[in-house]
């Protein structure tokens, strides 16, 4: 456990309902902290609108073991967790804030570009909004169930560092914490790994040890995203051209946003070799497609940048390693604030890199610590 959780406070825990955020509270628990569980409600009618204490309902019976977040179900196994370790749990309606990120997603795909609202729902909310309730409870620390750690710099300074497991490492989700929030902030099972933690849920008794882990965007259940989209606004869907390098037609589509950077599958055009999209122009609502080879650039420019290095953000080159998906590769590469006027990073990969699309964020790293990172406006072919 993160050295900060050993320091007992009154800590308020973002509770989902799953295995991750229920031990964490245990182990703070045990810790001697006073924990506060909090649910987040984000998209469904069913709880009241504001801040409303639930320690008394203990719910009747488990969840469906759901593969979401922040669901009605998600929400009886937070409280079922929360009744077991004794804590009370407060649901806090987010809904119209969450309604933000659902018009980010909806308006970033409407721009060409491919968005990541879980990032944006960490910024916003789990570690925006939720630190602002968390001060109005008098509570001195957030924590959460993510798999990431908070390190100390050689001047004390609070750091964001890699979760111990690199195959649940969280923090590229996470860069866009704001510095002076890191020293109040708790990942109790930061140095663990996924096994050890259903373990100790099953050594304590919690009801869900075994549930599955979310998976996928919670406001789109069924990964249909276009789907998604044409609900919302079936009047921005419109019949464009597929072109391949050249300009020239290959085939019509039903809308841009049907496309993702470096999609293969379902493009509807015949060719001898395989073909993938490279880039998408929402202004003339046309797709490109080409060889994989011409998905390959050598770095990126971001704007919107969190850095939370203490020294800044680098005027020279500056060495690192670099991750631009959210389950992506670590790649080594060079950083450097944006030249000129303009407000941003620029990144400079080692090597020819793919599938560096504008609307993700980059993340810089320094072995395992977060260096900051940015959201790209484009790749540097």
């Amino acid at each position: 456990m993160n050295a900060d959780c050993e320091q007992p406070g009154k800590t308020l825990v973002a509770m989902s309902g799953g295995v991750d955020s229920s031990v964490a509270a245990a182990l703070l628990l045990e810790a001697g902290h006073e924990v506060i569980g909090c649910f987040m409600r984000l998209g469904e009618p069913e709880e009241p609108e504001g801040l409303a204490p639930v320690e008394a309902c203990a719910a009747s019976g488990r969840g469906r073991r759901k593969q979401g977040c922040c669901s009605v179900n998600d929400a009886a196994d937070a409280r079922l967790v929360a009744a077991q370790l004794g804590i009370p749990l407060y649901v806090m309606n987010f809904r119209r804030e969450f309604d933000r990120v659902i018009d980010y997603f909806a308006a970033e795909y409407a721009a060409g570009r491919t968005p990541n609202p879980c990032v944006r729902c960490n910024d916003w909310l789990k570690f925006g909004r939720l630190h602002e309730h968390a001060e109005t409870l008098g509570c001195t620390h957030v924590a959460s169930g993510h798999y990431a750690r908070i390190g100390r710099d050689s001047s004390g300074e609070a750091v964001l560092r890699r979760g111990l497991d690199p195959a649940k490492d969280q923090t590229y989700a996470l860069f866009g914490i704001r510095r002076d929030r890191l020293a109040r902030t708790l990942f109790p099972i930061g140095e663990m790994e996924k096994p050890e933690v259903r373990r100790l849920a099953e050594q304590r008794g919690l009801p869900i040890f075994d549930k599955p882990d979310s998976q996928e965007i919670c406001f789109v259940p069924d990964h249909d995203y276009a789907g998604f989209l044409r609900r919302r606004d079936p009047e921005g869907f419109r019949r464009g051209a597929l072109v391949d390098e050249q300009g020239r037609t290959l085939a019509e589509h039903d809308g841009h946003q049907n496309f993702t950077i470096g999609q293969r599958r379902g493009l509807g055009v015949a060719a001898t070799i395989p073909l993938f999209v490279l880039r998408k122009d929402p202004h003339r609502n046309e797709v490109m497609v080409g060889p994989r080879e011409h998905l390959r650039c050598r770095g990126a420019r971001a704007s919107q940048v969190n850095w939370l290095d203490a020294s800044g953000v680098p005027g020279d080159w500056t060495s690192c390693l670099v991750q631009w998906r959210l389950h992506g590769e670590l790649a080594p590469a060079q950083v450097r604030a944006a030249q000129g006027d303009v407000a941003g990073i620029e990144i400079r990969f080692d090597d020819w890199r793919e599938l560096v699309a504008p609307g993700q964020a980059i993340v810089c790293y320094r072995g395992d610590e977060v260096l900051g990172g940015g959201w790209i406006d484009s790749a540097i072919e």
